[in-house]
Parts: structure tokens; sequence; C-alpha cells
């Protein structure tokens, strides 16, 4: 698993998820479990089956989550960046696009739709290390588009 990169906000999500799955989640799958067997013929039992798959899930799910807390790295708000790192907000400008702002997460957190592009994406991999009023070439699905770094926060 490559490293993943967190802001503090997003490593709490994790762990909130990660609580109600162990405790919330697990209580009523069991419950639901329990129910199932009280039917019979556990063979022919789709309600059984069902609550079955879902505690695989759930369990596959807590295992993942583990897995992230315990590797994740915690990235924090920059101040006088001299380059662009995960965590940092640009803001940026394009022809094709104008003004833009932009936060480096990694790529658990990524919503562009947000303005949060992961540090593995095209977009996000080349800001990384640019300089203010530095110029670049980013090619995209719609082709090359050339951003200008206007600011790091």
């Amino acid at each position: 698993m490559s490293t993943q990169y967190f802001s503090l906000e997003g490593l709490e999500k994790l762990k909130k998820e990660l609580a109600e799955r162990r405790g919330e989640v697990r209580t009523e799958i069991a419950r639901k479990i329990s129910a199932a067997k009280e039917l019979g013929d556990l063979s022919e039992n789709a309600e059984y089956g069902e609550a079955k798959e879902m505690q695989g899930l759930n369990e596959g799910r807590i295992i993942e989550l583990e897995e992230l807390i315990k590797n994740g790295v915690v990235i924090g708000p920059h101040q006088k960046l001299e380059s662009v790192v995960v965590g940092s907000t640009v803001k940026v400008k394009s022809e094709r696009h104008g003004e833009q702002k932009f936060t480096i997460v990694g790529a658990a957190e990524s919503n562009p739709s947000q303005g949060f592009i992961s540090n593995e994406s095209p977009l996000g991999t080349s800001f990384l290390g640019k300089k203010k009023n530095e110029a670049f070439e980013v090619k995209t699905p719609g082709g090359v588009v050339t951003y200008k770094i206007l600011e790091i926060v």
C-alpha cells in the first residue's frame, strides 16, 4: 500500500467511521445474522447469506481503515512555503479555466469538484515542487493546459 496523506480532519473522519463499524455496524449485522438463524435452514436462507456478506464487507473495511490510520501521514497547513507540497493550497491561473484554487491532498481525501486534488493525480503531481509565479504545462484529457502559480498557502 502506498503512503496515503490525510488532513487532520480527514484522519478524524476515518477514526469515526472505524468506531462506527466496530460498534454500531457490527452490532446491527450480528442482530441480522441471529434473526436469520432463527428462520431455520441456513442453506436456503437469503437473509442469512446477505447478512454474512455484509459482515465480510464490514470486516474488510475495518481492516482497511486500521491500515490507513496506522500508516497514513497527517498533513497540516503550511505557512510561507517556497514550493507546493502535499497539504498546500494553490491559487493558479490558466487561459482555459481562469483563476482556480486547489488543495493538494492524499488520494483518499480527493474531491476534485470541491477543489481537493490528489497528489497522485496528473494535475496534483504537476503542481508538486512548483514555486510562485512558475508556469508549466499539464496534459489533460482535454489537451495541454498551461498553469501559472499565483499563490501558495
